[in-house]
């Protein structure tokens, strides 16, 4: 798979440092980055800046990847929206299958939790890998329904 040309970014304050790690990864690549926020440390609530960054990701037809302490809630948030199907990666493996077998349009990482280096192939993964279709695409329409 061919790295996608823009990707959408959301965060909260416990994922903004991390969030900026991975935009300057990215945009070294040559991507465009379309960063909804937050732009600082400063506490945040992260439903409605998960709700932006999702709207962005289909009205785009880009990826994205959020950003929490954890990225549970921010994961939560996001399955909230009709149309995203958001990934908690936390391992090389989670980042693959959520794109090749959950054909994930959104993965979600911890700050707290996630070392950069790591965060950063998480993301290269998930970005080049393609979905398998198959057996998985009717459990994806089964979800979509």
């Amino acid at each position: 798979m061919q790295l996608p040309p823009r990707v959408v970014l959301a965060a909260d304050h416990a994922g903004f440092s991390l969030k900026e790690a991975v935009k300057k990864h990215l945009s070294s690549q040559g991507i465009d980055i379309l960063d909804v926020g937050t732009f600082s440390e400063e506490s945040v609530d992260y439903p409605a800046i998960m709700r932006k960054g999702c709207a962005a990701v289909l009205e785009q037809g880009s990826p994205g990847i959020i950003f929490g302490g954890s990225g549970n809630g921010e994961a939560m948030a996001a399955n909230k929206v009709r149309g995203i199907r958001a990934a908690l990666v936390y391992s090389d493996e989670t980042a693959t299958l959520a794109r090749a077998h959950n054909d994930a349009n959104v993965m979600s990482l911890g700050g707290r939790l996630t070392k950069p280096n790591d965060a950063l192939r998480f993301v290269d993964l998930f970005l080049s890998t393609d979905f398998e279709g198959g057996r998985h695409l009717r459990r994806i329409e089964d979800l979509e329904a």
